[in-house]
């Protein structure tokens, strides 16, 4: 243990959790708080890697080559990012080369079928991510509605309680709202045209009640164990009512709400 963490004999571990203690090692997490530790972390990464694969096409279906700059930059990150969290879990046993290939990444369904919010099997990506893209216009208003929330998401992640997955998140953060401003950049320009603006508040219409769900239920008995443990501080429903707030003043601003 570091001295950030408590002896054995002086404080049972979830007392040490509860009041706000970090733990910086595999060998330091009790078994309940490792499972859900590794979940947190497999739903980042596989978001991350089904996040990039699904905007890797609108590389080509960019308008100009700033765009198109713009989404490689945000493909790639994004598969940087879910290396970085991978290597943390391969630091609990997880064998990073098979969970690469454990899933098609770029697999969705149908644009007007409907999944359940809550994850299920193996595939622990948030359900927006099962939802296919139709274009610029619409991977764009994905990218600022689903950036904005990340933004919250892993504002309040990167001060749990497992310090490397805090300090990946801390770095990871920066460039995740950098992936949203370029978002906005682009989404000014398309509001701008009367046709763009249409296309975008139909997408609009589309992607906002879907990455609301990526926030949870209110109530959460999942969250109050999590909090327990130092791995949440932030309600879903808290975060999601910042996300809206957020996302109603940048939409109204730009005509599209």
């Amino acid at each position: 243990m570091t001295n950030e963490e408590p002896a054995a004999e002086t404080m049972p571990i979830t007392d040490y959790l509860a009041r706000g203690g970090k733990l910086s090692a595999p060998g330091n997490a009790p078994p309940r708080y490792r499972a859900e530790l590794l979940r947190l972390m497999s739903s980042f990464v596989d978001s991350e890697l089904a996040g990039s694969a699904a905007f890797a096409d609108s590389i080509n279906w960019a308008p100009g080559i700033k765009e198109r700059i713009a989404a490689s930059r945000i493909v790639l990150e994004k598969a940087d990012h879910a290396e970085r969290v991978l290597d943390l879990m391969g630091e609990f046993g997880t064998d990073k080369t098979r969970y690469n290939q454990a899933h098609d990444w770029a697999a969705r369904i149908a644009r007007d079928d409907r999944i359940d919010p809550e994850r299920r099997g193996g595939d622990m990506r948030l359900s927006v991510f099962h939802y296919p893209l139709e274009g610029w216009v619409d991977a764009v208003v994905m990218n600022v509605l689903m950036g904005m929330a990340t933004v919250e998401q892993l504002g309040e992640l990167s001060q749990c309680s497992y310090a490397p997955l805090a300090e990946v998140l801390r770095q990871v953060l920066p460039r995740e709202r950098r992936h949203m401003q370029l978002g906005l950049e682009g989404l000014e320009d398309i509001a701008a045209a009367d046709d763009g603006c249409r296309q975008a508040r139909a997408s609009v219409d589309y992607w906002y009640p879907r990455v609301a769900e990526t926030f949870g239920p209110a109530g959460s008995e999942r969250y109050e164990r999590l909090t327990r443990m130092g791995l949440r501080h932030t309600p879903n429903e808290e975060l999601q009512a910042a996300w809206r707030d957020a996302a109603d003043a940048q939409l109204t601003e730009l005509g599209l709400r």
